[in-house]
C-alpha cells in the first residue's frame, strides 16, 4: 500500500498557493468537487504522493475538515492511502476485525480545464487510521505528472507522516486489522513509500490525525518546512 496524499485544510487558497509558492513549491490548481463547497491545489512530488490544499467557500458544519478549520483553524487534517483495489482492501479489513470502516463511496473533482474526475473512497470511524482513495479515471488525470513535480527547493517526496494518537496500542491493534499485521514492526507503520509514525497525544486539541510530515530532500539532507504546518 502507498501513500497515496495528505490533506492541509487551508482558510484561504489563494494565499495558501502563494506561501507555498514562495517556500519553493510547485503548486497546480486541483479543481473544485461537485456536491461540496470546497477548491483545492496540489504539490505533487516525483515519488507521485501530493500534498492537497483544501478551502472551504461556504461552511460545511457537517464535514470534519470543516469542524477541524473552524474550531482549530489551518493545518493538517487527513491522509490516504492508495490501493489497487478498494472492494478487496475494505472486504479483507473487515474480516481482519475493522467492522467500522465504509465504502466504497463515489468521489470526483471538476479541474479547472473542465476534466472531470472520478473516484472511490473508504473510511474508518477513527480518525488514527488513514482514509482509501482509489481512481475511477485515470490517476494521471488526478495527480499530474512531468515538470509540475520537481520543486525549486529540492523536495521530492513524502518520507514520515506522523500521527497524533489517544492510544498506541489500540491505534496499531486498528492497523494491523486495516492492512494485516506484516504492516506494523517496532511500533511503526509501514507502506511501500513512506513511514507511519505514532505519537501519543490524548489531549491534542484537533484530536487524532496527521500532525507532523517530513520530505525526502535532494542530496538527502536539509529540511522543508510546510508553510501553516
Amino acid at each position: 500500500m502507498r501513500l497515496d496524499h495528505v490533506v492541509i485544510v487551508v482558510a484561504q487558497l489563494d494565499a495558501a498557493v502563494a506561501a507555498y509558492r514562495a517556500a519553493g513549491f510547485t503548486v497546480v490548481p486541483g479543481g473544485s468537487h461537485p456536491g461540496r463547497s470546497t477548491r483545492n491545489a496540489l504539490v505533487v512530488f516525483e515519488d507521485g504522493a501530493y500534498l492537497e490544499l483544501i478551502t472551504y467557500d461556504a461552511p460545511s458544519p457537517q464535514e470534519r475538515w470543516w469542524q477541524v478549520l473552524s474550531h482549530h483553524g489551518t493545518g493538517l487534517v487527513d491522509f490516504a492511502l492508495l490501493p489497487q483495489d478498494i472492494e478487496a482492501v475494505v472486504a479483507a479489513a473487515r474480516q481482519r476485525g475493522l467492522a467500522r470502516i465504509t465504502g466504497p463511496h463515489p468521489g470526483g473533482r471538476v479541474r479547472p480545464d473542465g476534466v472531470q474526475l472520478a473516484w472511490q473512497t473508504a473510511r474508518q470511524a477513527t480518525h488514527d487510521l488513514p482514509f482509501l482513495c482509489a481512481d475511477v479515471t485515470p490517476r494521471a488525470l488526478r495527480v499530474p505528472e512531468g515538470e509540475v513535480r520537481r520543486h525549486a527547493n529540492g523536495a521530492l517526496g513524502i518520507a514520515e507522516v506522523a500521527v497524533a494518537v489517544r492510544d498506541v496500542e489500540a491505534t496499531l491493534a486498528r492497523w494491523r486489522a486495516f492492512l494485516g499485521a506484516e504492516a506494523v514492526a517496532d511500533g511503526q507503520v509501514r507502506l511501500a513509500d513512506c513511514r507511519i509514525t505514532l505519537r501519543p497525544e490524548p489531549q491534542r486539541a484537533r484530536g487524532e490525525g496527521p500532525c507532523a510530515v517530513s520530505l525526502a530532500v535532494a542530496g538527502g539532507s536539509g529540511k522543508v518546512e510546510l508553510p501553516g504546518c
